[in-house]
């Protein structure tokens, strides 16, 4: 195991240890109410998408700001946005989740959707923010589709390049092509008919009214039968690339993490439903900047541990304590262990 490799903390309630199990408690558990200020965030092509301010915000302009990035088909009623977004707020944070085109209240304008390697409305917003908060500390956060666009944003453009004091990935599909043939796999499949008719419902209307410039129509869309068919005819074209293959090379983050200047955590499980095992192992050494938290446990973005005698999101936790280390005032980027480097040499 090489030194970016760690072992994540978190342990399963006894009998909730299954990968399904932790997969789809959080979505049966209680969460926190979410309080939200909408904002439409104008894009320079025209374009919009929708942000959701955790409320209050602090008073002061200086707070620290948390970026939240959802996964595929998630928004602010998903349940680790508003457990990351409330967590972030309680610590006295400037929490916002931004919405991926069309995935808010509202379609969007251009004949285009979202991708996980699209990473420039993500930068867009980071810019927005150090204009408005010059002097805030700004970490982001992505999750699932979301953690795979912040990773390839932060390799890409990371380091003296964006204005974030560092980044946290959470269980992200770093491998596309590999993670599209697991969710095509036995029981994972619910999990990508769950997600195709998600899709499906969003993008059956556009079509109807001839809005984007693919060859698919409606009938056709109706009977695609995986992601992998929906990135060929749908995604890839859409975006510019030559198919789902193309799609899935050139959008994947995973070969990219030796390349991440910024402080990065990478939170994964290693028994996560949406991926093959041993993910990583695919991949180059990740470089210094980045820690890989693994768990044996843990599901997709489950992590659901048991605390103060009740269940509980091990993974606000644990974000939570990331962003008081990273918070702190001397400059100083901390890892558990003790580990420390210096903001200016990342």
């Amino acid at each position: 195991m090489v030194d970016s490799w760690h072992a994540a903390d978190f342990r399963p309630p006894a009998g909730l240890a299954n990968r399904h199990v932790q997969t789809l408690l959080p979505r049966v558990l209680p969460l926190p109410v979410a309080r939200t200020r909408q904002e439409i965030l104008e894009l320079p092509d025209g374009d919009f998408v929708e942000l959701a301010w955790s409320q209050p915000e602090p008073s002061s302009a200086d707070a620290p700001i948390l970026v939240l990035f959802h996964g595929l088909e998630g928004s602010i009623e998903s349940p680790y946005a508003r457990e990351l977004l409330n967590v972030a707020a309680g610590l006295g944070w400037r929490a916002v989740l931004m919405h991926f085109r069309g995935c808010g209240e509202h379609p969007n304008r251009l004949p285009r959707a979202y991708h996980s390697g699209d990473t420039a409305d993500a930068c867009w917003l980071i810019g927005q923010l150090s204009h408005r908060y010059p002097e805030a500390m700004k970490v982001a956060a992505g999750v699932s589709l979301g953690g795979n666009m912040l990773a390839k944003l932060v390799a890409e453009r990371g380091g003296q390049d964006l204005d974030l004091a560092g980044a946290i990935v959470i269980s992200a599909p770093l491998d596309l092509a590999a993670c599209a043939d697991t969710l095509s796999q036995g029981f994972a499949r619910v999990y990508e008919r769950h997600l195709l008719g998600s899709l499906k419902r969003k993008m059956a209307p556009r079509l109807a009214r001839d809005e984007l410039p693919l060859a698919i129509g409606p009938e056709g869309l109706a009977a695609l039968d995986s992601l992998r068919a929906y990135d060929d005819a749908v995604t890839a074209p859409l975006h510019g690339f030559d198919g789902a293959e193309d799609y899935y090379r050139r959008a994947s983050a995973g070969p990219l993490l030796a390349e991440v200047a910024l402080p990065t955590l990478v939170l994964h499980a290693d028994d996560d439903p949406f991926m093959p095992p041993a993910l990583f192992e695919r991949f180059p050494t990740p470089s210094a900047a980045v820690r890989v938290e693994l768990a044996r446990r843990g599901g997709h973005v489950g992590f659901v541990e048991w605390r103060g005698g009740r269940p509980s999101s091990w993974l606000a936790r644990r974000v939570a304590c990331q962003l008081e280390a990273w918070a702190a005032p001397d400059g100083l980027v901390r890892w558990p262990g003790g580990q420390t480097i210096s903001r200016s040499d990342s």
